[in-house]
């Protein structure tokens, strides 16, 4: 069994190409039982973690689950807040193919199916880009999203300023314009796509922000409890999420709407299956505002590793 390194993985998934994988994925025949989520007390007054198993098998080719403990605490141990290994087997075989380094996989599939749906919610010309959060997976948004539109210009907020230049830095030694933006509110209006990945509990983006033509992108918020946008956002928007059964679920970002009646299943527009599989055509006008909530797919995570396995072994 081979064991695949988080820099062999970085190398394997150029966002172009895993941004195809996931399109080809979900419109393949990959089956995804729904994942086990399990909440963890922790001592002292400590946030909750979270253990999840994400299986997922494509009859005959490949057999996959990752584990994966989500801890919001991390980032004052200054640890990224997702660990985990994803193992791979062979469909027909059962045998054990690789052991994958999981946190470098999770943050580039999780970009590229943000990406994914850019593709189709985002305005074509949309060059500049907020970020909004400075963890793990703001700088692979960042590149994802370039990987689909023209992005230009990156504005990066952050609650800790200085992780928001630090990260700017990384960008512009990438070839971004970037900068830190201290002003969230002015961040939001001037931006044509904003990306947040956080872990807040309450909300930071307000719909009353949001312009004409403008596509949200909500990655953080994991838990049914937690959010990033406000209600108003929802009222403003076409909503989209990556799977309905995923988002309705977990995501705070369309579970409280959904409780206190803000929102409604019927209008949540489409899935990613629905859009890849071509049954919505996702923006349907430059002035349109789009919402897009993601909470992860074990489909995602096994069309990476097949894509890692595929080009470590030359197959």
């Amino acid at each position: 069994m081979q064991n695949i390194t988080a820099e062999q993985v970085t190398k394997c998934l150029d966002y172009p190409s895993l941004v195809d994988a996931l399109r080809e994925a979900f419109q393949g025949k990959i089956t995804v039982p729904m994942r086990h989520h399990h909440d963890m007390e922790q001592p002292n007054g400590q946030r909750e973690s979270t253990l999840l198993l994400m299986p997922a098998w494509e009859s005959g080719k490949s057999v996959g689950v990752k584990l994966v403990t989500v801890s919001p605490e991390n980032g004052k141990k200054d640890l990224p807040a997702i660990q985990g290994i994803y193992i791979l087997f062979d469909g027909d075989t059962g045998t054990p193919k690789a052991l994958i380094e999981a946190k470098t996989l999770t943050a580039r599939r999780t970009a590229a199916a943000s990406a994914l749906a850019t593709s189709y919610l985002a305005r074509p010309d949309s060059t500049r880009l907020t970020m909004v959060g400075t963890g793990v997976l703001a700088p692979n948004l960042i590149q994802a999203h370039a990987a689909v539109c023209p992005i230009k210009e990156v504005a990066i907020w952050g609650r800790d300023i200085k992780k928001a230049e630090d990260l700017a830095q990384e960008m512009n030694n990438l070839g971004f314009k970037a900068h830190a933006e201290e002003n969230l509110e002015k961040a939001v209006r001037t931006a044509d796509i904003i990306s947040s990945a956080t872990l807040s509990k309450t909300p930071l983006i307000s719909g009353n922000w949001l312009q004409p033509g403008q596509h949200l992108d909500l990655v953080g918020a994991y838990r049914p409890d937690m959010r990033e946008a406000d209600d108003e956002a929802i009222k403003r928007s076409s909503v989209f999420v990556d799977t309905y059964a995923g988002a309705m679920k977990e995501g705070g970002d369309i579970v409280i709407p959904l409780q206190n009646g803000i929102l409604t299943k019927e209008d949540i527009k489409a899935d990613l299956f629905d859009l890849t599989q071509g049954e919505h055509k996702g923006r349907t006008s430059a002035e349109e505002i789009t919402y897009f909530k993601s909470v992860g797919h074990a489909l995602e995570d096994l069309a990476a590793a097949q894509l890692v396995d595929k080009r470590i072994n030359g197959i």
